[in-house]
């Protein structure tokens, strides 16, 4: 399966929360994510990955790909975070690392729609989150 660049799966997303007017929408869209996202088995809950600066229990694995690209496995305790993580590993599956390297959280988050969209705490949690992917990565 050939992933798309970054740039049009932001697009999709960006399209995607374009449809809601309402912030309402938006959020009742992201707790559908996080409905639907698998999480990460109890083993993997450990400190390692917490992502600090997250008002809930919030954690990512990184896992390199013999292709040097990753895959990225997100969970929370929280549905809107838990959502707003999937939203990172749509984005950043199966990426190199030249790719996730060039995001930058909050950006990101206004490019999709969602800046003004969602709390300065969930803000921060995210690009914390995209943050720590990144120093990963970077190893």
């Amino acid at each position: 399966m050939t992933t798309l660049p970054i740039v049009h799966l932001l697009q999709d997303i960006q399209d995607l929360f374009q449809f809601f007017d309402d912030p309402k929408d938006k959020y009742a869209q992201l707790i559908d994510f996080g409905k639907k996202s698998q999480g990460l088995p109890a083993e993997d809950l450990i400190e390692k990955n917490r992502i600090h600066g997250c008002a809930s229990n919030a954690f990512v694995k990184i896992i390199q790909n013999e292709d040097q690209t990753f895959l990225i496995q997100t969970d929370s305790d929280a549905l809107i975070v838990k959502g707003l993580l999937t939203l990172l590993e749509r984005i950043f599956h199966n990426q190199h690392k030249s790719e996730i390297m060039s995001i930058n959280g909050s950006d990101l988050l206004n490019s999709i729609g969602l800046g003004n969209s969602i709390s300065g705490q969930r803000s921060n949690g995210f690009t914390n989150a995209v943050e720590k992917i990144q120093r990963e990565i970077a190893k």
